[in-house]
């Protein structure tokens, strides 16, 4: 069964997520020196998040429609998505793997994966804080391997 029931509550978490990187006075400059419109599209449940990435614009974050036309695209099951954001995916494996496509420059994909991970501890603090302890359970199963 998918950690996330639907789309709405993927965009809850995310969503939310990629906001907050967005509109933080030292992480959202940082993000937008990628220079680029990203956008992570899900299965399971069917989802899309666009970012506006471009360094000296304000950061833009859309759940669903948007009219942002994205430069890169990664798309993934909404599990390994979860998963990334816990810190417990690698991409470059998951694409290997086929568990996640990516479309747009290699160069900018790259650049996003390091850009990503002071998020990490802020997604998990915010599960902590929301109560979700069903959404923490992959990290705790990993922590006792």
């Amino acid at each position: 069964m998918p950690h996330f029931s639907d789309a709405a509550e993927l965009y809850r978490y995310l969503g939310r997520l990629l906001e907050e990187l967005s509109d933080d006075p030292e992480l959202g400059p940082r993000f937008r020196r990628a220079n680029t419109i990203v956008q992570y599209r899900t299965t399971n449940p069917d989802a899309v998040i666009t970012a506006k990435l471009i360094d000296g614009q304000d950061g833009q974050v859309d759940c669903g429609e948007t009219t942002l036309e994205p430069e890169v695209e990664l798309s993934m099951e909404g599990d390994v998505a979860h998963r990334f954001w816990l810190g417990l995916v690698s991409p470059t494996k998951e694409l290997a793997r086929g568990n996640m496509t990516a479309k747009g420059p290699v160069a900018k994909i790259l650049k996003l994966v390091p850009l990503a991970r002071p998020g990490f501890t802020r997604y998990v603090e915010r599960l902590e804080a929301e109560g979700r302890e069903d959404l923490l359970e992959p990290l705790r199963s990993a922590r006792t391997r």
